[in-house]
């Protein structure tokens, strides 16, 4: 018989052992556990630390972004300031390249670096604008790139300027600018043609090389342009295209100048603005700033009332009547049932000759008669088809006229409302006609327009006929204006240059054998010239510029008097008083100023 003592030690030892073994194997699983909670944790809080450091990187990113585009805008301020002192031409933005690669958080695209700028110009018709404000339509006018304007339009714009956008893309106002003439972006603004689809490369050259290219261009342009349309006979009698043989190219050099150069007493500075006058002729003007009239958006346009006593100014959705002899505002007009959503620039205004209406166009293709007294509309006139970007009271007072980007002039009865005539442009060239300038002759017999496409045409009011199609700027053409005698035409293009245009047979004391000749054509200006104007004694001439800059011109010597820098952005709309010795400017930095100009006495 075998002892059960050792058998019941040893499963005691083995379950000691297993129990042992288990508890080892526990204590271990345990020791895993807490390891995998521990690496866990680190794994989590390395994640977070990534995330974290992935966050900063995309801040950063973006801190870059916003201070090279302070570089960007300080790059291009010292440029146009460089320019301005004689420097070479300022080329489209940007001036840092961006980095490849880059992207935002979550995968996105990389944020835009450097994008372009338009010397600090707002949205406006064009974008013009060139300092104007964008168009609604898919056209866009004048007035300052942006029409204009923004919006250039007319710089811009867009017009407003892009503007006319003087004033879209280049409004009226005005403008780089778009098809119908309104300021954009810097590289927008490089774009002309029919659809402004193609870039043009900037100039690269000095002053005087461009001086020089301009006199050769002008001389190629004289002789190529004799050449004219093809044309059927009919037309050719109806509508030739007269280009300058022996017109006289008068240059300035006052935009190139450093002010700092200038000697004391052929200057004038005031707190945010300075004249420039002429070396080489008498100083004969004193230009002094009487009032300036903020606004909440680009002044897309300025004109006065014929006694001189108001200025009405045209912006985003309101226009404004100013008392000139205070400086204070009149009234606010807006039409309560104009559409709510988006802008609505008001692209042109206009007094009446015995001041009771104010009329006005704009981006909702309607033209507003206003009761000044009673501040309400009178009449909605209906018919065009695309943006207002002029207009003009007959001298009588008994018809309004206005241009539109449809390619159309058209002429209404006040009292009525009525269409009376539609002048239409047919002859189509190889660009957008888009109407961007009208008006009327002193005598009221005969209508002038300005169009996108390089044109001056002039019509017959009593016959509604066709005159003449004058052809001599080499781009579109944003600004005309009779002048007092009605003798001349004055002509402002986005080929930064003014023409004087003698109306042969077709002015007061034209004979039949007369032709429309060229007499000068003003150099001067660096960029689009968006406004022209007349004073009323006919003894000055006054534009302004997509390059801030408002000039003075003598038309009897073809000589510039002075140059004024007054405002951040394009020049949209210049305006002179018919009463008093003032004018008027309105400019996509979202002020209208206005100036009073004196005739200076000749020194003992």
């Amino acid at each position: 018989m075998v002892p059960s003592a050792p058998l019941s030690s040893r499963v005691t030892e083995l379950l000691d052992a297993l129990r042992t073994e288990y508890d080892s194997l526990n204590q271990e699983a345990s020791n895993m556990r807490l390891f995998k909670d521990e690496y866990e944790q680190r794994i989590s809080n390395q994640i977070s630390e990534i995330q974290a450091v992935q966050q900063n990187l995309y801040e950063l990113e973006r801190a870059h972004h916003k201070i090279k585009q302070q570089y960007e805008e300080e790059i291009l301020r010292l440029r146009r300031e460089l320019e301005a002192r004689g420097g070479p031409p300022v080329p489209p933005g940007p001036f840092l390249q961006q980095p490849a690669g880059l992207g935002g958080p979550q995968g996105q695209p990389p944020m835009g670096m450097g994008q372009p700028h338009s010397a600090g110009m707002p949205p406006g018709p064009g974008g013009m604008y060139g300092g104007m404000p964008p168009v609604s339509a898919a056209h866009s006018g004048p007035n300052g790139s942006a029409m204009a304007p923004g919006q250039v339009p007319m710089g811009g714009e867009q017009h407003p300027g892009a503007y006319m956008g003087p004033p879209g893309s280049y409004g009226p106002g005005g403008v780089p600018m778009n098809a119908h003439g309104q300021p954009v972006t810097p590289q927008q603004q490089q774009q002309q043609g029919a659809g402004m689809g193609k870039e043009r490369k900037p100039s690269l050259v000095t002053p005087q090389q461009a001086q020089q290219q301009q006199q050769q261009q002008q001389i190629q342009q004289q002789g190529a342009g004799q050449m004219g349309s093809r044309q059927t006979p009919t037309q050719q009698a109806r509508n030739v295209s007269m280009v300058p043989s022996k017109g006289v190219v008068a240059s300035s050099q006052l935009a190139d100048m450093d002010p700092d150069s200038v000697p004391p007493n052929m200057k004038h500075e005031g707190a945010d603005w300075f004249v420039i006058f002429n070396l080489k002729i008498p100083r004969s003007l004193n230009i002094e700033n009487v009032h300036t009239l903020d606004h909440t958006s680009v002044v897309c346009c300025v004109k006065f009332s014929n006694d001189g006593k108001y200025l009405a100014t045209g912006c985003n959705r309101t226009t404004q009547i100013w008392n000139v002899a205070t400086g204070k505002k009149e009234c606010f007009l807006a039409d309560e049932n104009a559409p709510k959503n988006g802008d609505l620039y008001i692209r042109a205004v206009c007094f009446s000759p015995d001041g009771k209406y104010l009329v006005t166009g704009a981006e909702d293709k309607q033209i507003r008669i206003w009761d000044v007294q009673k501040r309400s509309i009178k009449h909605v006139l209906s018919g065009h088809e695309q943006d207002i970007y002029s207009l003009d009271f007959s001298p009588d007072g008994s018809m309004i006229l206005s241009g539109s980007g449809d390619r159309t002039v058209r002429l209404w009865n006040l009292e009525t409302g009525k269409e009376v005539y539609k002048f239409t442009i047919d002859d189509m060239g190889p660009k957008d006609a888009g109407v961007t300038s009208v008006a009327f002759s002193p005598n009221g017999k005969l209508v002038a327009a300005a169009s996108l496409d390089k044109m001056i045409r002039l019509w017959d009011v009593t016959t509604a006929t066709p005159l003449q199609r004058i052809d001599g700027h080499k781009d579109s053409v944003y600004a005309v204006a009779f002048s007092p005698d009605g003798q001349s035409l004055l002509s402002g293009s986005l080929d930064k240059t003014l023409r004087i245009w003698d109306l042969g047979r077709y002015g007061p004391n034209g004979r039949p054998g007369e032709m429309v000749t060229c007499r000068s054509t003003l150099v001067g200006h660096k960029d689009f010239v968006l406004s022209v104007a007349y004073s009323p004694d006919g003894n000055w001439i006054v534009s302004g510029s997509k390059d801030r800059g408002v000039q003075f011109w003598d038309p009897r010597t073809s000589q510039t008097q002075c140059m004024l820098q007054g405002h951040k952005n394009s020049v949209i709309s210049v305006a002179l008083s018919p009463t008093q010795t003032f004018f008027a400017t309105g400019s996509g930095d979202c002020r209208a100023r206005i100036w009073s100009y004196e005739n200076r006495p000749a020194p003992m």
